[in-house]
């Protein structure tokens, strides 16, 4: 048997679509903003420290 959606159907299965890449897209960004701010703080440490060997 085959399951035919009518266009309410499509129109529901979009927005739960969009509503998971909305929230997979705020997670990475929330991930990648975590990176930078690791690698910021992690650069300025080494250039302090190398900045004192001198």
């Amino acid at each position: 048997m085959e399951s035919k959606k009518t266009p309410s159907g499509y129109a529901a299965e979009a927005k739960r679509r969009e509503d998971r890449l909305k929230a997979a897209l705020k997670a990475n960004m929330g991930r990648r903003k975590a990176q930078a701010k690791a690698r910021a703080s992690d650069t300025k440490g080494t250039e302090a420290e190398s900045a004192g060997k001198e």
